[in-house]
C-alpha cells in the first residue's frame, strides 16, 4: 500500500483493518530536545460537526482525513512545530510532532502543542483548510478564494494549564487574556473560564455554544469595520443545523496533568537509561534464545514504501528515537493502559527525545464484540513527559470511555498516575450529557445521567493521594469536574508553583 500524499521521507507500515504508522525520518533522525522547558501544553479541539456520520452536504467523503498531511504540514509550520510519525486508522490519523501531538478525525481535529508554540496563529489556517480542502460550508466570506474564508466550526474548544513561564511564550500566549482577545476576535459567541486556584495550579477553558445562532448568518458584504484586512468574525454552532440533531452525543475526555514528577520514575524518560534497558533487552534476548517481539525494538517498523523492492534494514526503517519510544512505553508501563490483551487493534506510536523527553500517541478501536453490526470506533490517547527536575511535566488524554471492558476512570488514572509518581496532579473529566432520557418539566433543572456513583467515589480516594479541589461546571451540554491531588507525605518547595498572574 503506497500513499501518494505521503512525501518520499516517510515510511510507513500498512495492516489491512488496524493503524498503520507512518515515520518522517527527515524530521525525527536528529530531533533534540535539550531547550525544551514548558511541559504544560496549549489545547486546542474544533468540531465542524456533530459526528462523523453527520458531515454537511459537499464535504468531502472522510471530511478532515481527506486532506493531505503535506497540506497540514504547512499549518504546522505556523504553530512552530514538525511532523515525525503518523498513525493512519479508519477512524483517526494520529500524528505525533515534534512538540505533542495532532488527532485528525472526518469532523474534527485535535492539536496539542508544549512549549513555546504558537497553537493560535494556525488556527485560521486550520479553518482555511476545512474548507478549502475537505469542503466545509463557510460564511464569513463571499467565495472559498477570499484568504480570509474559514469554515464555520460546530464547537471550539480551548484549554490549557497555568505555565511555569509565561514569560517565554510568543505570539498570544503570553497570557490567558490575550489568548482569549485573541479567540474573541475570531469566534462569535466564546466563553472564557479559570478552573481552580488562583494563587495554586489552575486550568484555563474557552468553549464556543453550538447554538448562537438559529439559522445560518447572511454572507458578509463588506469586510470588518470597514477595514479590508481585518478577518470577518466566524459563527458557530451553524454547523448543527445540518448534521442529525437526534444523535446521542458520548463524548468523554479524560486529561490528567502531573507536576513534581518523582525523580526516580522521570529516569524512565532520559535517552541513557532507555538505550542501557534497550541493551539489556537485546543482550537477555540474545542469551537465552528468545525470539519474543519484546526484544525488538523496532517492532513497530513498516516494509519499504516502493513495492517490490527487498526489505530495508531496520535501522532505516525507524528512528533511535522511536525505536526507545516504544521500549519506555513497554517497560513504564504506558502499554498496559490499554493491553493488547483486550485492545488487540490498539498501536502505540512512540518518541524518546534527546537528552530526555518522552511523547506517545495510542489509537485504540474498540474491542471485539459478539455484535457484527457494532462499528469499531476508534479512540486516541497521548502522553507527553518533560522530565527535567526544574520544570517537571506529564500529561495524559484520551477519549476512551470510561467503563470500557470493565475498566472504569479511576483504575486509567491510578495506572497512569503510578508510572510518573508525582507530587502534585490535576484531572479533567469532560463528559457530554447526551439526550435526555427524562426530560425534566417546564421550570425544573434537567434529569441528566449521572457521572455514576461508583467513578465519582474512587476518584475521591486515589491511592496515595489526597484531593485538595473538587470543581463542577455545567455547561449546556457538557459537564466537566476539575480535581486537584497531592501526594500523601508530599514534602517540596513551599507555596504552590502559580507560573503566571491572572
Amino acid at each position: 500500500m503506497v500513499n501518494p500524499g505521503v512525501p518520499s521521507n516517510y515510511t510507513f507500515s500498512p495492516s489491512e483493518g488496524t493503524p498503520y504508522l507512518t515515520i518522517n525520518h527527515e524530521v525525527a533522525a536528529d530531533l533534540d530536545s535539550t531547550n525544551a522547558f514548558e511541559g504544560p501544553e496549549k489545547l486546542l479541539e474544533v468540531w465542524f460537526a456533530p459526528s462523523p456520520k453527520a458531515l454537511p452536504a459537499g464535504v468531502k467523503e472522510n471530511g478532515l482525513k481527506a486532506v493531505d498531511p503535506s497540506v497540514w504540514e504547512g499549518m504546522l509550520d505556523l504553530v512552530n512545530c514538525k511532523v515525525l510519525s503518523i498513525v493512519n486508522s479508519e477512524h483517526v490519523d494520529a500524528y505525533l510532532l515534534s512538540e505533542s501531538s495532532m488527532f485528525v478525525f472526518p469532523h474534527k481535529l485535535i492539536l496539542k502543542t508544549c512549549g513555546t508554540t504558537t497553537l493560535l496563529l494556525g488556527l485560521h489556517r486550520l479553518l482555511r483548510i476545512a474548507a478549502a480542502d475537505a469542503g466545509f460550508p463557510f460564511h464569513n466570506a463571499k467565495s472559498i478564494d477570499d484568504i480570509r474564508a474559514g469554515a464555520t466550526p460546530h464547537r471550539v474548544f480551548y484549554s490549557r494549564k497555568n505555565f511555569l513561564f509565561p514569560d517565554k511564550q510568543r505570539g498570544p500566549h503570553r497570557s490567558w487574556k490575550e489568548e482569549v482577545k485573541y479567540l474573541d476576535d475570531m469566534f462569535d459567541n466564546g466563553n472564557a473560564y479559570m478552573v481552580g486556584r488562583m494563587n495554586g495550579d489552575h486550568w484555563y477553558l474557552y468553549i464556543t455554544s453550538p447554538n448562537s445562532a438559529l439559522t445560518p448568518p447572511q454572507t458578509p458584504t463588506s469586510s470588518t469595520a470597514g477595514s479590508p484586512n481585518r478577518l470577518a468574525k466566524i459563527p458557530t454552532g451553524v454547523i448543527s443545523l445540518y448534521g442529525a440533531p437526534g444523535e446521542d452525543n458520548t463524548d468523554e475526555t479524560l486529561e490528567i496533568l502531573m507536576t513534581d514528577l518523582d525523580p526516580e520514575m522521570a529516569k524512565q524518560f532520559y535517552l541513557e537509561q532507555a538505550s542501557a534497558v534497550a541493551s539489556e533487552r537485546v543482550s537477555a534476548g540474545t542469551t537465552t534464545g528468545e525470539t519474543d517481539s519484546t526484544f525488538d525494538v523496532f517492532e513497530n517498523c513498516g516494509e519499504s514504501v516502493n513495492k517490490g523492492e527487498a526489505a530495508t534494514p531496520a535501522d532505516d526503517l525507524t528512528t533511535e528515537g522511536h525505536a526507545l519510544g516504544t521500549v519506555v512505553s513497554d517497560t513504564c508501563g504506558l502499554s498496559d493502559v490499554y493491553p493488547k490483551s483486550i485492545f488487540p487493534d490498539a498501536r502505540i506510536d512512540a518518541y524518546l527525545f534527546s537528552p530526555c523527553g518522552f511523547s506517545a500517541n495510542g489509537v485504540v478501536p474498540a474491542p471485539p464484540t459478539t455484535d457484527s453490526s457494532a462499528t469499531k470506533a476508534a479512540h486516541y490517547f497521548t502522553v507527553h513527559v518533560t522530565p527535567e527536575p526544574n520544570c517537571s511535566f506529564a500529561s495524559f488524554e484520551t477519549n476512551v470511555p470510561g467503563g470500557q471492558k470493565g475498566r472504569d476512570t479511576a483504575d486509567v488514572i491510578e495506572h497512569v498516575v503510578s508510572i510518573f509518581r508525582p507530587g502534585h496532579f490535576s484531572v479533567t473529566l469532560f463528559e457530554a450529557k447526551g439526550k435526555l432520557s427524562n426530560p425534566a418539566p417546564t421550570g425544573e433543572d434537567d434529569r441528566r445521567r449521572s457521572w455514576g456513583k461508583a467513578v465519582s467515589q474512587r476518584m475521591e480516594r486515589i491511592n496515595g493521594y489526597r484531593r485538595i479541589d473538587r470543581i463542577v461546571h455545567d455547561f449546556e451540554d457538557y459537564d466537566l469536574v476539575f480535581r486537584f491531588y497531592e501526594r500523601e507525605g508530599w514534602v517540596g518547595e513551599g507555596g504552590a508553583r502559580v507560573g503566571e498572574e491572572y
